[in-house]
């Protein structure tokens, strides 16, 4: 077991007004040097900062070799998520079973964090720095674990218990905060709004996808429920004494088709109809609808926002039919990805030998709730490998990658290099400084 560094116990402070030390054996007075919050001689301070870099390698090996000792634990927790799926808010199973995890390798558990049911916080260690994995756990409708979030768990549980080598060496805190109802509902959305992130220094999390990236090109995004009240009649007989709904959401759908051609590269504007009518022969009374407007930053979206409504309702004076709409309160930022944590990352994946990308070329736009949480903590949202490029998320065979060998594996390594970066961080206030200096500037208003 590595042990802390330490002050050495040759020497003590006589005086912290002086600043001035006295040595036990030699009774001799020397200057000391403040560092942490702690005195030190300076020779010795010169010896345990050059010893760093040797206890940096050795606590990643350690942090390597825990995982490894904990693969069949973490194969099992990954698999038993995966074929228990469970809908955003609904997770039980799966905090369940991660606190129960996470509790055998001494973390403290803290339920209902943030007032949500199955969000939780669990903390091993005590002080400063604070660093963060989060772990995503809620399924998709009907396809179950097709966005992988059995991994994104795993990978996080994995990466706390590892950290916890580097936080014992070093001191701080390691803290796994489990967030539901990432899919369409942003369970982070409303925990950053409670403040569950702001000790944080650093929130770190991966995601399986079909390359290694470090950074995501995550877009603001926002839903918009929309219904059209129209007359109902009969379709042949009195076509004229009805208001036909169906035709007004179908008119707003070919508006969008349209207003797509004039917005910005990055931009989107996609949805659904969800409900056109009950019969073909009654002219529809009620139509209903659910879209997604996306867009690289959060002013351009509240723009496309008053643009998309326009549509909505000059399809409702158009046809005579009455719209109702309503915008979730819960809008998904973009994501500030802090390029100080994903040269890190990117460094320890390719130690592990993966050839990881600092940025995905293909510029591969989604939208997640981590991007709330970049914009209030230094973030990491990495992705790794688990399929071919011919395989995308939301698919049965992307859920079916998610319990594969690869999978697994994929998991594991990144759950590795987390806690590396984490390590990182730990023992290097260099690194940490560099974190904090971009995040200021990535968030500092423009003038």
């Amino acid at each position: 077991m590595l042990n802390k560094p330490r002050p050495n116990p040759y020497w003590r402070c006589i005086s912290l007004k002086s600043k001035t030390c006295i040595s036990k054996r030699k009774k001799t007075v020397f200057k000391p040097l403040q560092q942490n919050g702690k005195w030190y001689l300076r020779r010795v301070w010169d010896i345990i900062r050059s010893m760093s870099d040797n206890n940096l390698a050795n606590i990643k090996s350690a942090v390597i070799k825990m995982i490894d000792t904990e693969k069949g634990s973490l194969e099992e927790l990954s698999l038993k998520l995966h074929a228990n799926p469970e809908l955003g808010y609904q997770e039980y199973k799966a905090v369940e079973w991660l606190c129960e995890y996470l509790s055998r390798h001494n973390f403290s558990i803290e339920r209902n964090t943030g007032g949500l049911k199955t969000a939780f916080k669990a903390t091993f260690g005590q002080g400063k720095p604070v660093i963060g994995f989060l772990a995503e756990y809620d399924a998709l409708p009907q396809l179950g674990h097709a966005c992988g979030h059995n991994l994104i768990a795993t990978a996080a549980a994995g990466a706390a218990v590892a950290a916890r080598l580097a936080a014992k060496l070093y001191g701080g805190t390691v803290c796994l905060i489990g967030t539901p109802a990432e899919e369409l509902s942003g369970g982070k959305i409303q925990m950053v709004e409670k403040g569950v992130f702001k000790e944080l220094e650093a929130a770190l999390i991966a995601h399986p996808g079909n390359d290694d990236i470090a950074t995501t090109q995550a877009l603001a995004c926002v839903t918009l429920n929309v219904e059209y009240f129209g007359k109902e009649s009969h379709a042949a007989a009195h076509p004229d004494k009805g208001i036909n709904a169906l035709d007004a959401i179908v008119l707003a759908y070919t508006s969008l088709n349209s207003l797509r051609q004039h917005i910005e590269p990055g931009a989107r504007i996609h949805g659904i109809i969800t409900d056109g009518g009950k019969a073909a022969n009654i002219v529809p009374g009620h139509s209903a609808g659910t879209f997604l407007i996306r867009s690289q930053t959060l002013p351009y979206l509240r723009e496309l926002m008053d643009r998309v409504l326009d549509c909505f309702k000059s399809a409702a004076q158009a046809t005579g039919a009455r719209l109702e709409y309503r915008f979730d309160k819960s809008i998904y930022a973009p994501m500030n990805n802090n390029m100080a944590l994903a040269n890190l990352y990117v460094k320890n994946m390719d130690m592990l030998g993966h050839r990881t990308l600092l940025e995905d070329p293909e510029m591969n736009f989604g939208s997640t709730d981590m991007g709330n949480v970049s914009q209030v903590v230094p973030s990491l949202h990495g992705y790794y490998a688990i399929t071919g490029k011919d395989v995308s998320g939301h698919t049965p065979e992307f859920a079916s990658a998610a319990c594969s060998a690869k999978g697994i594996k994929g998991a594991l390594d990144a759950a590795k290099a987390m806690a590396m970066t984490a390590a990182d961080l730990f023992g290097s206030s260099a690194n940490l400084e560099k974190v904090r200096t971009e995040f200021q500037k990535s968030t500092r208003p423009s003038a």
